[in-house]
């Protein structure tokens, strides 16, 4: 329980606890150590749905199986990033990665093909041979930003990721937000994700927003349930606060909203 909860004097909006399949905080981890981990699960943990390890970063990582067990003690999977699968799909590694999954004990993997090319209907078998032994989050959009699909292919992609067996499908936006659901200036692309929402509901998917602003546009656009991916680390805190309409970017939407109807 957290301070706004044993205090109850404002009303914000209720979070359900964890684990949850709404609201989701996807934290990218690009190579915190222990000490660092503890103090984020310290003061923000209860925020915290599900970390990755961005790109390949946990390939290269020191004590990765301390790293796998701490997150796992504090009730939060972790998957590692797209760019590791595509690389092991590229080198045709996969059954090799499966075992190096199973010996880390990830519950979870991520499948993308926004840099190496790979046939839909491949991805789609991928997606449903990998969902049998993990949960698997899956990936639609380019990381080259100058590659821009069409707003019927997107959410063709997405409806069929997730009728091959994806749990959330991710929208590509890069570390910085500059790519797939963002222009290369970091604008977001809403005609796009309103098309997109239009046919998907939203809850399935997990939205990159790595910057302040697009994450109040989204809270600001579809509530506190939103699910959203790529946050920082040190930004959990500042996205809760978001959620809960504590911070200018959502006050009027989210906490006095009530107030004015």
């Amino acid at each position: 329980m957290n301070a706004f909860e044993e205090d109850g004097f404002l009303d914000v909006p209720r979070r359900p606890g964890k684990p949850r399949t709404h609201g989701l905080t996807h934290v990218l981890d690009k190579g915190l150590n222990l000490r660092e981990i503890e103090g984020l699960f310290d003061t923000a943990g209860a925020y915290v749905d599900i970390v990755k390890f961005g790109w390949g970063t946990s390939y290269v990582t020191n004590n990765l199986e301390k790293k796998i067990a701490l997150y796992r003690s504090f009730g939060t999977p972790v998957v590692c990033g797209g760019t590791l699968f595509e690389a092991v799909y590229g080198q045709g590694k996969l059954d090799q990665f499966k075992r190096w999954l199973a010996h880390y004990r990830f519950s979870h993997v991520e499948i993308s093909d926004g840099t190496v090319d790979m046939p839909r209907e491949r991805k789609l078998e991928l997606i449903t041979d990998f969902a049998r032994d993990f949960t698997v989050l899956s990936e639609v959009g380019s990381k080259d930003a100058d590659v821009v699909y069409a707003p019927y292919q997107w959410v063709e992609w997405i409806e069929q990721e997730l009728a091959a067996g994806a749990w959330k499908v991710i929208t590509e936006g890069r570390e910085g937000g500059t790519a797939g659901i963002y222009r290369p200036t970091g604008e977001m692309r809403t005609g796009l994700v309103d098309e997109i929402v239009h046919t998907i509901d939203f809850h399935e998917l997990i939205f990159e927003a790595p910057t302040k602003a697009s994450q109040a546009w989204f809270v600001k656009a579809f509530g506190p349930e939103v699910n959203l991916g790529n946050i920082p680390p040190e930004e959990v805190i500042a996205l809760e606060t978001l959620r809960l309409g504590l911070r200018g970017d959502t006050l009027r939407e989210i906490l006095l909203a009530p107030q004015t109807t």
